[in-house]
């Protein structure tokens, strides 16, 4: 093997081994960010009721406490907690108390590593490599915030624009002047249809996570991109949806969240937003 070839192979398995560390912490993101944002609330609630603020507890945060059985409250030693391969040796049960730990842990840490290496491959500089891998991660974070809790987080989303825009006035993914019109053509897109659908029905259909999660692809892919966000992310919502009711895993009028069809559709649109785009406008216009 050449020292060309050698040095790929390690800046591959490199980001596959940092992607795994990453996914660990993304799990303590999805699990405990919406019971912060919960508490922040309940005292936010209370200072504006003039009513006591409920008991806080412990530090409750993204470091604190450690990592610990969620069944037994004990905390999990380092042997216990490198990811994927400490669940595959504990049989996916914990260590002292045997309770059963979800699959989605070290599934999270998997797709987590699996994106990390699959930006590494199909980006021909390191920076656009880290850059990709970093709004990965954002996104696989509020789909699957958003499946257990139906909201996503200006934590995430808000950092998330100006990240994108940040990057892009270097034209790392498109231009800035596209960049910018993304992120303010995502947001005012949805709030319009909100609006309509609202005007018309009485009900929300949306969320105004939605729309920043929109601003925030736009932010990163540019404007062009979000052509074939709303395209995919409407039509497999749509799709998913009937399949779901049909095969009763869904009850009609039951809102379900669209974040994840757009942070599906918006990675889609990462790798394959230009060649989708072309094949759009063919349809449309044909030669």
């Amino acid at each position: 093997m050449s020292g060309e070839a050698a040095l790929r192979v390690w800046y591959v398995v490199s980001a596959g081994l940092v992607g795994l560390v990453v996914g660990s912490f993304l799990n303590v993101v999805i699990h405990r960010l919406p019971r912060m944002l919960e508490r922040r609330w309940h005292r936010e609630c209370a200072e504006a009721s003039g009513t006591p603020p409920p008991e806080t507890g412990p530090a409750y945060n993204l470091a604190r406490p450690g990592s610990h059985c969620p069944a037994c409250g004990r905390p999990i030693p380092p042997w216990a907690n490198i990811p994927v391969l400490s669940w595959i040796l504990l049989g996916g049960r914990c260590h002292q108390c045997k309770a059963r730990i979800s699959l989605r842990y070290p599934l999270v840490e998997l797709a987590s590593a699996a994106g990390a290496v699959l930006c590494a491959l199909g980006f021909a500089t390191p920076l656009q490599a880290l850059g990709a891998m970093l709004l990965f991660w954002m996104l696989l974070t509020l789909a699957l915030i958003d499946l257990d809790h139906q909201i996503l987080p200006d934590a995430i989303t808000l950092p998330g624009i100006w990240l994108g825009l940040a990057l892009n006035s270097g034209d790392l993914f498109v231009p800035l002047r596209s960049a910018l019109w993304g992120a303010i053509l995502g947001y005012v897109f949805l709030w319009v249809v909100y609006q309509s659908f609202r005007l018309l029905t009485g009900k929300e259909g949306l969320g105004y996570g939605d729309f920043k999660l929109l601003s925030l692809l736009g932010a990163w892919l540019g404007a062009q991109s979000l052509i074939v966000v709303i395209l995919l992310a409407s039509v497999i919502g749509a799709v998913t949806g009937i399949l779901l009711i049909l095969t009763g895993h869904h009850r009609r009028g039951q809102p379900l969240p669209f974040g994840p069809f757009l942070a599906g559709a918006g990675l889609v649109s990462l790798a394959y937003g230009g060649v989708l785009l072309q094949f759009w406008l063919h349809l449309i216009h044909p030669a």
